[in-house]
């Protein structure tokens, strides 16, 4: 068996991270399903294709809450959470071979993490751009995309209008300051190891924002030696 690894979320304030791992027996398994990167897909088409998928191939889904995020950002950074969440589903279905894609800047080293989490011999190939140029990452891009909405549409029964949950979202930072506002901390859904939580709650007066753990860092950033 042959694997593509991809995930939906990772950049998200709000709302979990989502992990798939999507595995075929042979290159045949996709070839009548018109996959490709999940961001150039309408919602409705991307639900029509992951049903497809399901039908066609295996595959597995790994769900970390915004809690668990804030938790394990204690411990190590984003490259090291996200090469974890990928060896977890590898191991998951197996396979043989692993296309991954790359959450590193530097595409082997994102490889050498995931193969040093996997703890079994698997080939784990990552690039840049995998889940728009290899497609059994494409087919899990859209699972990971399908399963995060539809957990995001959960949520949003829950607090209301909360938007994609991204920082670059206006609908996602409004319902952010407004929660702040009236509770004086973030929503229970929210990264508060993110900076833009830590900026929505300067911006609202809350002064000890030591209570809100974590490293100070963007997920895009990425430590060097020394770093924190």
């Amino acid at each position: 068996m042959f694997a593509g690894v991809d995930e939906a979320g990772k950049g998200a304030v709000l709302g979990p991270l989502v992990v798939a791992c999507v595995g075929c027996e042979s290159e045949e398994d996709l070839a009548a399903i018109p996959v490709r990167d999940s961001k150039t897909l309408s919602p409705a088409a991307r639900t029509d294709l992951f049903g497809r998928i399901q039908e066609s191939v295996h595959y597995t889904v790994l769900v970390i809450t915004a809690e668990e995020i804030d938790i394990r950002r204690r411990s190590m950074n984003m490259n090291q959470l996200m090469a974890a969440a990928h060896a977890e589903v590898i191991r998951e279905l197996h396979p043989a071979i692993a296309y991954v894609d790359a959450c590193d800047v530097v595409a082997a080293r994102f490889g050498r993490a995931v193969t040093a989490r996997v703890g079994y011999p698997c080939r784990v190939v990552a690039r840049h751009h995998a889940d728009a140029t290899i497609p059994v990452v494409s087919a899990a891009g859209i699972v990971a995309k399908v399963v995060r909405d539809r957990l995001i549409a959960e949520l949003a029964g829950e607090y209301g209008v909360i938007g994609s949950g991204y920082p670059s979202d206006d609908t996602t930072i409004a319902f952010m300051e407004a929660y702040i506002g009236e509770n004086g901390r973030p929503p229970p859904i929210a990264r508060t190891s993110w900076e833009t939580t830590r900026q929505i709650l300067g911006r609202a007066g809350q002064t000890d924002l030591s209570f809100f753990c974590g490293e100070r860092q963007e997920p895009g950033h990425f430590p060097g030696p020394g770093s924190p």
